[in-house]
């Protein structure tokens, strides 16, 4: 690909934290992966070596924020870093899972906004925009100060069921914080919206499902949510659904962090399909029989295309 905009062909840097995501990523743009030496010491100290030059290329360094997660971010700002004082042309930080985006307000005292402090530490390591998928919330994007494209599963997902073509559907959202996203998802689908409703107990630090706004007896539930931790609001939700009656329910969200006991807590389910996608790494033994993984790769390099060679990337979703 030849040079635009005043930068070199596009590179393509992979971190450790979604290799297999890089890879497919390398093969829609037929761009390969280039290669860098990264050691860690006894001292837990990490260094790069680039196995070659940078010097005004147009750089993506693609590296998702999941376990291990404060690794991975490390990882993350040393090669940018890296890639900065090589005088690369542009550098572009794709991370299509932000690691502390649920840290994003001061909601109690003494306590820190660290969704911001990630993105300052990006922004000092040298990046001069950002790439990610499915923020937990909106005005993440307001700590960044350098351009960057936030962008959403929400069609891959949407589609999918589009195609499936249930009968009697209906879309539930796991808490009424993800109404709106979940009120898109149904008006695609063309099927009406319920919600569950969470409660916290005084004295108790978690919520718990309690009941469900809408109607979903005798119905096909899609149950959506952004990310599954440990899958505890998505045990609850799945189990008050059926307490109201519910038929076959599809769980569908973006980031399948799932870590213990959330593959066995889901496997147990009563329900039909899980739907996710690979923002971050599904290891073997986490990938359940009713589990289908969609990629996020097409989008993203299909984004990293037009970003590099200047045409709209609103077109791509026909905004």
């Amino acid at each position: 690909m030849g040079e635009l905009f005043g930068y070199g062909d596009i590179k393509l840097y992979a971190g450790s934290g979604c290799l297999e995501l890089a890879e497919q990523i390398s093969n829609y743009l037929d761009v390969p992966l280039s290669s860098y030496d990264l050691v860690e010491f006894p001292n837990e100290n990490l260094f790069v070596r680039l196995h070659g030059s940078v010097r005004g290329q147009d750089v993506y360094l693609i590296q998702s924020h999941g376990p291990p997660v404060h690794r991975n971010i490390m990882e993350m700002l040393i090669m940018t870093d890296c890639l900065y004082r090589d005088s690369a042309g542009r550098i572009t930080v794709v991370f299509p899972y932000m690691a502390y985006a649920r840290s994003d307000k001061k909601d109690q005292p003494r306590v820190p906004i660290t969704a911001r402090m990630v993105a300052d530490m990006i922004e000092v390591a040298g990046a001069d925009r950002y790439m990610t998928i499915d923020l937990h919330a909106g005005q993440i994007q307001g700590f960044f100060s350098i351009p960057g494209d936030v962008l959403t599963a929400f069609h891959i997902l949407s589609d999918y069921f589009v195609n499936k073509r249930l009968r009697n559907a209906v879309v539930a959202t796991a808490d009424l914080g993800f109404a709106k996203k979940g009120r898109n998802f149904a008006a695609t689908l063309n099927v009406p919206l319920a919600f569950v409703e969470k409660r916290r107990d005084i004295g108790n630090t978690r919520a718990h499902a309690t009941t469900v706004i809408g109607d979903v007896k005798g119905k096909n539930v899609v149950l959506v949510d952004d990310e599954v931790l440990t899958g505890g609001s998505m045990c609850e939700a799945v189990e008050i659904l059926k307490e109201n009656g519910a038929e076959d329910i599809y769980l569908s969200f973006t980031h399948p962090l799932l870590v213990p006991p959330a593959a066995e807590e889901l496997a147990k389910l009563p329900i039909k399909e899980i739907v996710t996608t690979n923002t971050l790494p599904i290891p073997k033994e986490k990938r359940l029989p009713n589990m289908t993984i969609l990629s996020v790769a097409d989008m993203l390099a299909e984004v990293i295309l037009r970003a590099h060679e200047g045409r709209s990337v609103g077109e791509l979703f026909n905004e």
